[in-house]
């Protein structure tokens, strides 16, 4: 693998690297980062250079679904040509965009953004295998005064049992559904019953947490989190909110997505 990412002028992200979604270093115009459970890869731009990702790792450069034969052994690349970043398909399974879009095996490549771009292929048992990407733009990442170093958004302290029930809460926000809604209390009852049965998670169990969080990030100055301030119906309007400020501030991000996976709930 070291020849492989000498051939694309790469240079290697470990797993347990922290999430893209958090930003990316100082680099190169175009650099690309791509980045999975188990590590990733940042490559320079230069046309003709090609990143592959599956999940057979001596033959990709990126794996993603190693345990997983639903993903393709060489799923899909990450190739630069024309000034852009352009992800295509090579798997049997489609490949979901944020937004919900679906890149198929038969379809043209698309461009990506500059920016954080999630990537996600369904795998058995519903898993949802993220790669995260990372374009550089144009003015690279520079911070505005050279010499200070840039200055990360301020998240939010979760214990471990809150940030499981918000991932469960607001899993279809960090799937980067088109129109995403948080699950109802009801639902998310249901979900946690599947993944901890021994639990025992109750609805209204759920909802005082959630809400103690709301009143939390409420009482340090985050707007829209009380009833008072969005006014009558409510509805989702506050778990909306308050999920909206958790992925804003990077408290939440897609790799968190992994905790649905291996629960672990006090």
């Amino acid at each position: 693998m070291n020849d492989e990412l000498r051939s694309v002028g790469g240079r290697p992200l470990p797993a347990g690297h922290t999430s893209l979604a958090r930003g990316v270093p100082e680099a190169v115009p175009g650099t690309i980062h791509a980045l999975t459970i188990g590590g990733g890869i940042t490559v320079r731009p230069k046309d003709g250079r090609t990143i592959v990702f599956g999940r057979n790792r001596p033959e990709v450069h990126v794996c993603i679904g190693e345990n997983d034969r639903r993903v393709s052994r060489r799923h899909g690349s990450l190739s630069f040509r024309l000034g852009h970043w352009w992800v295509d398909n090579a798997g049997r399974l489609p490949i979901r965009l944020p937004g919900a879009r679906l890149l198929f095996d038969v379809d043209e490549p698309v461009p990506l953004t500059e920016g954080y771009t999630p990537l996600f292929v369904r795998g058995s048992n519903e898993r949802e295998h993220l790669l995260e990407v990372h374009v550089v733009g144009a003015t690279g990442t520079a911070p505005v005064h050279h010499g200070d170093p840039t200055q990360p958004p301020r998240t939010w302290r979760l214990t471990d049992t809150e940030k499981l029930l918000l991932v469960v809460l607001a899993q279809r926000y960090l799937l980067h559904d088109s129109h995403p809604q948080p699950l109802s209390w009801r639902q998310a009852e249901e979900h946690l019953a599947e993944l901890r049965p021994a639990a025992g998670w109750r609805a209204k169990q759920v909802e005082r947490r959630i809400t103690a969080v709301r009143e939390r990030l409420s009482a340090s100055g985050v707007a829209g989190l009380t009833r008072d301030e969005v006014g009558e119906p409510v509805g989702n309007t506050l778990n909306h909110n308050l999920i909206r400020e958790l992925m804003t501030s990077t408290t939440l991000v897609p790799p968190d997505l992994n905790l649905l996976d291996s629960a672990d709930l006090a």
